[in-house]
């Protein structure tokens, strides 16, 4: 039975927020909030984990995750990022937007584009999201929480609990946070290729 955490959207209780990263780290799978909507979300390298998403998603090998980092710091950890990227990246987190890069050695092979050696990032404007991560000490392996055959996904912490209660470890109810899931940007060429448009506004591209 999943544990069910009420977290404070702007003032995160500590407390709660350490609950999450033991549960984390002891190789749980979380549904918790972020800047655009609702995620499932394990540890980095956590086999199992994923797997359980991809069940969960009903998704195949081929499934892109997400690696949610607190700041750019990090997120360069597990990105080859260049200059012109990392202005752009800077101006835009946090917030609601995911990045395609070059992965780095660190990210596990099972977890990049297999073709293409690549990964996608992104550092959430949500201070829920933010204290998880820093109650963690490391980025959170990260997929969208959209059901098979649903075109958008859930944003009701309850209900998200009564269907996924004996699926996940933990639910972390931090309100309402929107349906929209996030722009998707790949940086891995000359140009900005906008992948999927979503929260995060492009209007900057068209300048």
């Amino acid at each position: 039975m999943a544990q069910f955490l009420s977290i404070h959207p702007d003032n995160p209780q500590g407390r709660l927020l350490e609950t999450v990263g033991e549960i984390l780290r002891n190789g749980g799978l979380i549904v918790y909030p972020t800047d655009s909507c609702y995620a499932l979300g394990c540890q980095v390298g956590d086999k199992a984990a994923t797997d359980r998403i991809r069940r969960i998603r009903a998704t195949g090998k081929d499934h892109n995750f997400t690696l949610v980092c607190r700041d750019l710091s990090e997120l360069a950890i597990y990105a080859n990022v260049d200059n012109s990227a990392y202005r752009l990246l800077r101006a835009l987190t946090p917030g609601p937007y995911t990045f395609i890069l070059r992965a780095t050695s660190e990210v596990p092979k099972r977890l990049q584009h297999p073709k293409r050696r690549t990964i996608g990032l992104r550092v959430p404007d949500n201070a829920i999201a933010q204290g998880i991560l820093e109650a963690l000490d490391a980025p959170i392996m990260s997929s969208t929480l959209v059901f098979p055959g649903e075109d958008l996904p859930m944003t009701d912490a309850t209900e998200i609990r009564e269907r996924l209660e004996r699926e996940v470890d933990a639910v972390v109810d931090g309100g309402s946070c929107g349906f929209e899931p996030t722009t998707v940007l790949d940086l891995t060429g000359g140009e900005i290729v906008v992948r999927r448009k979503g929260k995060g506004e492009i209007a900057f591209l068209e300048e």
